[in-house]
């Protein structure tokens, strides 16, 4: 892992992410996620409980086979060495290890545009110096009398003197887990939820590649996961059913990626959160429809 970077300005030392009343999400008349830090503990914030129109929770957070997973989030297991994922860290040769490593996301402020959708900024703080400035935008988005978008993205700047590289255990030495970015806790259910792409089906067949949109369908609830952007389109899908729910987009899948000084990563997903088991031709659909809303 790369040495952290020094900071581009004096940096006060970073208190603990305070948490303060959720702001909520609205569509089609009835709140359907809820947006906040759940704990001063968290050191992110996160989507969650984000629900079907119907009222059906989809997300989950700090699970027991997981505390770390919060509903949906941005979240990314290593920042030139710093942990922004939460949990243990991947060392090479030596496996899942404990470390004082672990930074925050701190919320510098939020435009709201309406009960439907906000704009945020944030820093990604570790030991008081600022690496990452984000700018985050989500939004809710009405689709039919049964399904609703989440319309989130992401900028990432490096806003420290030094190049940075994002990483995952996978660059870290554990094949397959190349998780860090965009990712969605989905519920644990009594049987593991189906996943499928446009042309394949299964863990095993969709997990560590890309895709235009790829499908999670559980008890009742579908969601369907969108790259909607050239570049989010490229980045591989992380996927667990059999052992927990869980779909993210990876920014770092089998190599680093370089964010040097001053430089952007962009990113744009659009989930579809729709009530009732959709097939292909349902998913790719409202897919369709999400991406160009």
């Amino acid at each position: 892992m790369n040495r952290p970077a020094t900071a581009s300005s004096a940096t006060p030392p970073a208190e603990p992410v305070q948490p303060a009343p959720p702001e909520l999400l609205d569509c089609a008349g009835r709140t359907v996620a809820q947006y906040g830090y759940g704990s001063a503990a968290d050191g992110r914030p996160r989507l969650h409980p984000v629900t079907t129109l119907a009222g059906r929770t989809v997300t989950q957070e700090r699970p027991a086979d997981h505390r770390h997973h919060l509903g949906v989030s941005i979240a990314v297991p290593d920042v030139s060495g710093r942990n922004f994922w939460g949990g243990r860290t991947y060392v090479r040769g030596q496996g899942p290890t404990e470390l004082d490593n672990h930074g925050v996301q701190r919320c510098l402020g939020l435009e709201r545009h309406g009960p439907g959708g906000f704009t945020q900024s944030l820093a990604w703080e570790a030991d008081g110096v600022e690496l990452l400035r984000e700018r985050r935008t989500v939004k809710a988005v009405e689709l039919s009398a049964t399904a609703w978008a989440l319309d989130l993205s992401f900028a990432l700047t490096n806003h420290s003197d030094d190049d940075l590289s994002l990483g995952s255990p996978a660059t870290n030495g554990r094949p397959g887990a190349g998780y860090g970015g965009f990712f969605w806790r989905a519920p644990k259910e009594a049987a593991p939820p189906d996943v499928f792409t446009a042309g394949r089906a299964g863990e095993a067949a969709v997990h560590g590649r890309a895709a235009d949109w790829l499908a999670l369908a559980g008890d009742g609830w579908t969601l369907v996961l969108a790259g909607a952007s050239e570049e989010t389109r490229r980045d591989p899908w992380f996927v667990r059913t059999t052992e927990y729910p869980g779909v993210g987009s990876s920014l770092a899948a089998d190599e680093r990626l370089p964010v040097p000084a001053g430089a952007t990563v962009v990113r744009r997903i659009v989930t579809v959160v729709a009530d009732g088991r959709l097939d292909r031709e349902a998913a790719a659909g409202y897919v369709r429809r999400a991406v160009t809303s």
